[in-house]
């Protein structure tokens, strides 16, 4: 099976001060308006299952605690040569 993939411009007519909002808005989320509208977009269209998993966990925070900390490939395999065979 082969994926292309095609690029399309469209122009749209939205109030100048909408589009600043959502700019707002979106800055928490670290999106772009592009991303948000490709992925209304990609919503309304239906996604197909491998694009709706991967876009989810996309979606997903990082893992790791409030507190910064992020899993470790090294620490990981330490604990796991811990455990008991």
């Amino acid at each position: 099976m082969r994926t292309y993939t095609v690029s399309v411009n469209i122009t749209l007519s939205i109030d100048e001060q909408i589009v600043e909002r959502a700019r707002e808005n979106l800055r928490a989320t670290g999106k772009s308006i592009n991303q948000e509208i490709r992925d209304h977009l990609q919503h309304i269209a239906g996604a197909s299952g491998v694009e709706s998993v991967v876009e989810k966990l996309r979606q997903l925070p990082p893992l790791g605690n409030p507190d910064g900390w992020k899993w470790n490939r090294e620490e990981l395999y330490e604990e796991r040569i811990r455990w008991p065979r």
